[in-house]
């Protein structure tokens, strides 16, 4: 189906009519661009989750460092890279709400540009990662073996960059199937790969940072294939010096996106960092990694309901229709916090079990099971705040929520955390429960700051940031 025949289709739909009839309509909008999210999102956390579930079977060490690595070198580059990309999950899916098609591709090929220039300035991070870490207080064990893993997600940063921007880039004009194709395919390609280096081959951890890599590469070269094959003839017209003009003001709004979205993954980051000064570090971050990798599985389903709300919002912002906005937010919130409550019972019956997934140790299974309350709070407000992540980003609100996000991680959740975990000696649970206090904090002011936004104003706005950016497509320069 074209993008002309998909308009045609939403001008044909009325808004008046029955609740069930509109809430009915609405989420067969949501769950098109939902489903596919999710799923893609789902299979490409996965190759992370494989691979760090192959690590933790070779050893706890092995384990600790690869957690060590993902949640605070790696979510540091990626929440300063993926952050300021989201920006372009904002001007992709407002121009195409506006029918400024041509425009997307030079939105994208300027994300390229000022984000693969920030990874390549991070390099150093992964370089000297041992030396950082033993700065930072870690266990030398633990800081040596991280080391080495960090020089294996070099590549990765930069795969993730292209491939995560080619997937706002898809999913803002509703190009989602081709994602979920690419994505499991390289999540079975990987399962595959990681089971023969690891087991048969006795690889050790190179094998299952190799099979992780391919796998990466192989989902970027698709959906290069994709775009540049001539499967996107409306958004895509080729290379462009365009991309080079207006760049400053896409690197202000990439900032503020970096910003608002590092600061949320950096959160987590802090709080391993605490784990990791406690006497037993090694089941400490074993355990809290395994919690947070659970978690962030989950909230896989909460991303792909904050690129919905994101591209929908978006989209009807762009073509200046303030009412559907706000129906959707509501329709997609109900929809978030009813599957969040499944989750969260699931999670707080069977984390024992889930558990032996990541590790072959009674102890650390033990110690994620202490957990189970928590960890449950913790997967039901993913499915609710991510949300409304995602209509900040659909509204360009990125800046403000940088602030909220300052104040309730920073301020309230690390130092409860801190207070819990240490002077109350509660450990790994009371690091966890402050995190819980951060993140609810958060969902009720963003919340808050959703139900008093003024969204006449923020058409206004977005009409305005994309005729000032709006560059003439080229058969209208020929013309």
């Amino acid at each position: 189906m074209s993008i002309i025949e998909e308009r045609l289709i939403t001008k044909l739909e009325t808004e008046d009519g029955s609740l069930s009839g509109r809430v009915w309509m609405e989420s067969k909008k949501i769950w098109r661009i939902a489903f596919p999210a999710i799923l893609a999102r789902v299979a490409l956390f996965g190759v992370v989750m494989v691979t760090q579930a192959f690590v933790g079977h070779i050893g706890a060490l092995e384990l600790s460092a690869f957690a060590v690595v993902q949640t605070i070198l790696v979510r540091f580059a990626c929440g300063i890279t993926l952050g300021m990309s989201s920006a372009t999950e904002t001007l992709c899916g407002q121009a195409f709400g506006a029918g400024q098609y041509h425009m997307m591709g030079i939105y994208l090929q300027r994300s390229w540009i000022v984000s693969s220039s920030v990874t390549t300035i991070l390099l150093p991070a992964f370089i000297f990662a041992a030396q950082i870490f033993k700065l930072l207080g870690q266990v030398d064990e633990i800081a040596e073996e991280a080391g080495t893993i960090s020089l294996w997600f070099i590549p990765v940063l930069y795969t993730t960059l292209f491939s995560s921007t080619m997937q706002m880039y898809l999913q803002a004009q509703l190009k989602n199937f081709v994602i979920i194709w690419l994505t499991v395919a390289s999540f079975a390609i990987h399962v595959l790969l990681s089971w023969i280096l690891v087991y048969l081959l006795n690889y050790g951890i190179p094998g299952a940072m190799i099979a992780m890599n391919i796998s990466f590469l192989l989902l970027v070269i698709g959906e290069f294939v994709y775009i540049f094959g001539g499967w996107c003839p409306d958004t895509w017209r080729g290379f462009t010096k365009a991309a080079f003009s207006d760049i400053f003001p896409v690197i202000k709004l990439s900032i503020s996106s970096g910003v608002m979205i590092c600061l949320e993954l950096w959160y987590n980051s802090v709080l391993v960092l605490l784990a990791g000064y406690m006497k037993s570090a090694v089941i400490a971050i074993a355990t809290f990694s395994i919690c947070l990798n659970i978690t962030t599985w989950e909230l896989m389903i909460g991303l792909g309901f904050l690129v919905t709300a994101s591209v929908r919002i978006s989209n009807e912002l762009g073509r200046g229709n303030t009412k559907a906005a706000k129906f959707s937010i509501k329709v997609i919130l109900c929809t978030g916090t009813c599957l969040g409550v499944v989750f969260s019972v699931v999670c707080l019956l069977c984390s024992y079990q889930i558990a032996y997934v990541f590790t072959s140790s009674e102890e650390v299974a033990k110690s994620v099971s202490s957990l189970s309350i928590p960890l449950a709070f913790s997967v039901l407000l993913n499915s609710i705040q991510p949300i409304l992540s995602g209509v900040a980003i659909g509204a360009g609100l990125q800046s403000v929520v940088a602030y909220v996000n300052i104040g309730c991680y920073y301020v309230v959740g690390v130092p409860i955390g801190a207070l819990l975990g240490y002077v109350a000696h509660l450990e790994v649970k009371g690091i966890w429960i402050g995190m819980i206090c951060g993140v609810a904090t958060q969902a009720l002011t963003l919340l808050l700051m959703t139900w008093r936004t003024d969204w006449e104003k923020q058409v206004t706005r977005a009409s305005e940031r994309l005729n000032r950016w709006l560059l003439k497509a080229p058969d209208q320069e020929s013309n």
